[in-house]
């Protein structure tokens, strides 16, 4: 394969890429980074308004191939509309990247709440928005793909799916099964539709959001002592950045990974790697 050829492996130029989440901190950084790669980006989320600001920081070029698209992942109905203005749009779904997500502190155990007391509300919450919030989109999504013979679905995974961590039992065990749903979707799809349709996941380690800001660092910006034991056993000894993920997601949602379907990358900065010793 000449150089001309293998970059043309990882071109995204044209192709439509539906980002669930896409106003979340990760999320937003990725359809930046798909938009700036002349992909079609579609941007869903119930809440739009971040979303103009995301338009802007593109810039004119790169924003005018994206779109932001009213969807709510917990909702059939409304993700069939999101899907149909996508379609609508750009004539056809290429990938799907699963960005939804997150945790919340009523279904985290601390010194004033004990994993006894966890509110079925709020375990439910966060397994219904990290699991259902990937299978109802990967099934309104992947029906299109079926159609089509062809598509790649990203999910995103976690650490906490290889290794649970303290403190939050629901988000581990919802990201264990997302980890586990990937396998089983992509064995699926290839079987019943096409072994054209890929499915893979990322498992970021350690990236400062809105969610998990509270566990690492206190109000002056410093490390809390549950963020200092994780800089203690993360090789690279940082925090991630948003840009860490582009990599691996390009290569996963490019025609450089056709043969690669059913696993989770890990992008940890070594996490997964260091027994701690």
């Amino acid at each position: 394969m000449d150089l001309t050829s293998l970059s043309r492996q990882y071109d995204l130029s044209g192709r439509t890429i539906v980002i669930t989440g896409a106003t979340g901190v990760l999320g937003g950084e990725i359809s930046c980074a798909l938009a700036g790669c002349r992909a079609n980006v579609a941007m869903l989320d119930r809440n739009l308004d971040p979303g103009k600001g995301l338009l802007e920081l593109m810039g004119p070029e790169a924003a005018s191939h994206a779109v932001l698209v009213a969807g709510d992942v917990l909702d059939a109905d409304s993700l069939r509309r999101a899907a149909d203005a996508v379609i609508d749009r750009f004539g056809r779904i290429d990938g799907l990247v699963n960005a939804a997500g997150g945790n919340r502190p009523e279904a985290t155990t601390g010194p004033d709440r004990t994993f006894f007391d966890l509110p079925a509300d709020a375990l439910r919450w966060v397994f219904d928005l990290n699991l259902l919030g990937t299978i109802l989109p990967c099934q309104i999504v992947g029906r299109r793909m079926a159609e089509q013979g062809e598509g790649v679905v990203l999910n995103i995974s976690s650490m906490n799916a290889f290794r649970p961590l303290t403190r939050i039992p629901a988000y581990s065990a919802a990201k264990a099964a997302v980890s586990n749903f990937t396998g089983w979707l992509a064995v699926h799809m290839a079987q019943e539709y096409s072994p054209r349709i890929r499915v893979n996941a990322i498992a970021p380690g350690f990236f400062l959001t809105r969610q998990n800001r509270f566990l690492l660092t206190d109000e002056t910006g410093g490390l809390t002592p549950r963020g200092q034991t994780i800089m203690a056993h993360t090789p690279m000894g940082r925090f991630g950045e948003p840009e860490d993920l582009f990599g691996a997601v390009l290569w996963l949602l490019s025609p450089a990974s056709a043969f690669v379907t059913g696993i989770v990358v890990p992008v940890d900065g070594g996490f997964s790697a260091y027994s701690g010793v």
